[in-house]
């Protein structure tokens, strides 16, 4: 058999399977849909099945498992490796599952894995409750929930699984099991910070916090090395109530921000409080200390404003992720050295201050393991063309050694495609080692292997 043949035999099944809708190259949405958010990534799956419901996706996994094809899962398309696709083989896209069901009584709400984390955060803020995400609305809740979670509810309420209480997954045996604390225990544990390495996610069970009015948004400050290391202590320093993320980065050509400002270093700091308005206002304060802000926008504002509008724009960028446990103004000036050399278009290093309730959970009890931590740091650089990667590779390889000082160490949701070396070093060994065991339980010939991949256990 050709395969063509084979092709036009697997669109022909999965469109008399489906309830939902089959993409293929000769389709006038084809590129619409295999469209990632990284603009580096050309992907060319040979079909893209958009599932209305789990049902679909379990025939998916069923198809795909038989007919040995390779199979991509999407949520969002956030990731930058381009796990959430594939050339030539099966794209498995839950964006049209979007069903959310909010108990506001019980303080929890059934998600389908569809949602975007703004889609589902204006959902539930309708109510006066929130579940934390990241800090970009668009990213898929599927993803980010399966790699853990960092966002500004950290130090709060813990990462996104903090707030998971079951999940219902397609295994790779096309069954649809329920994963809790009570059933299936050991797959509940590995789904929290092992990725998607196990089945495919279709409903989430969260727990949700009751916040209203927040006090946070985005604060830009003049960036120096006592400016950063103050920043970052500050935000030590604060209640669990404050989470902060600082951008230290060359300022993009912002339309509040003077002209002879852009591509200036500063700290650009997304900041949120869930407390009392007039002690967060004080915080605000403290954060910027000395230094007169080139803009402030922070203030009282709902939960759901810290995600701003997003353009439709598909970036072309390097990374590296890592941890840390402490932070001085000898780092901070290797930050701005760095940063200052290099030319590209946009280049970052991102201090996220951990702790709080984050840390409170022991180590052991999900897949995620690395709550001791203090701080994550991440480093990026925009690239332009294929023949402008290498340099900025070289760049964000090099301030990202000097930052991790040998600690290979990292989270698995910002992981980039840096090795199995790299995703082995995101988890303790025990951890690891569990995590392979579940894997060879739920999926022994590694059919959900496009992701940061764990192998089963021999």
């Amino acid at each position: 058999m050709t395969q063509s043949t084979t092709q036009t035999s697997l669109v022909e099944n999965l469109r008399q399977q489906l309830t939902g809708t089959v993409i293929t190259p000769d389709d006038a949405g084809y590129d619409d849909a295999r469209m990632m958010f990284d603009g580096g990534l050309d992907p060319h799956p040979a079909v893209i099945a958009q599932v209305a419901d789990t049902a679909d996706v379990a025939r998916v996994v069923t198809i795909a498992r038989d007919g040995g094809i390779e199979l991509a899962v999407r949520s969002g398309g956030h990731s930058v490796v381009g796990h959430s696709t594939t050339d030539g083989g099966l794209v498995l896209d839950l964006r049209a599952m979007k069903r959310i069901d909010i108990d506001v009584a019980g303080r929890t709400a059934w998600a389908e894995t569809g949602l975007s984390a703004v889609e589902y955060t204006q959902a539930t803020a309708e109510r006066g409750l929130v579940t934390g995400f990241g800090d970009t609305g668009s990213v898929g809740i599927g993803g980010i929930t399966l790699g853990g979670g960092v966002g500004f509810l950290v130090r709060k309420h813990g990462l996104t699984i903090d707030s998971l209480l079951a999940a219902e997954v397609v295994t790779a045996d096309g069954q649809v099991v329920m994963a809790d604390a009570e059933t299936n225990p050991d797959l509940f544990w590995a789904i929290r910070g092992g990725g998607g390495n196990f089945g495919v996610a279709t409903r989430f069970h969260y727990r949700l916090q009751p916040i209203d009015t927040i006090v946070g948004g985005m604060m830009i400050l003049p960036a120096s090395a006592g400016a950063i290391t103050r920043f970052i202590a500050e935000s030590e320093a604060a209640p669990e109530e404050l989470s902060t993320i600082a951008n230290v980065m060359n300022c993009p050509p912002m339309p509040f921000v003077p002209e002879e400002l852009h591509g200036s270093l500063v700290i650009m700091g997304l900041v949120a409080w869930c407390g009392e308005v007039e002690a967060g206002q004080k915080m605000m304060k403290r954060l910027a200390g000395d230094t007169e802000p080139i803009a402030d926008m922070t203030g009282p504002i709902s939960y759901p404003e810290l995600y701003p509008p997003e353009e439709d724009y598909h970036p072309t960028a390097v990374g590296r992720t890592m941890f840390a446990d402490s932070f001085d103004e000898t780092t901070a000036e290797t930050i701005l050295e760095h940063l200052a050399a290099s030319d590209a278009s946009l280049r970052v290093t991102q201090l996220r201050v951990l702790g709080g309730a984050m840390a409170r959970v022991p180590n052991e009890n999900t897949a995620f393991a690395h709550r001791d931590r203090k701080l994550m740091i991440n480093v990026a650089a925009f690239y332009e063309g294929p023949e402008d990667l290498p340099r900025r590779e070289e760049w964000v390889t090099e301030l990202a050694g000097l930052l991790s000082k040998g600690d290979e160490r990292g989270y698995v949701g910002f992981l980039a495609n840096e090795g199995q070396d790299r995703v082995r070093a995101a988890y303790p060994e025990a951890t690891w080692d569990r995590l392979r065991r579940v894997k060879a339980q739920y999926d022994p010939d590694n059919l959900f292997r496009l992701n940061q991949n764990i192998p089963p256990a021999d």
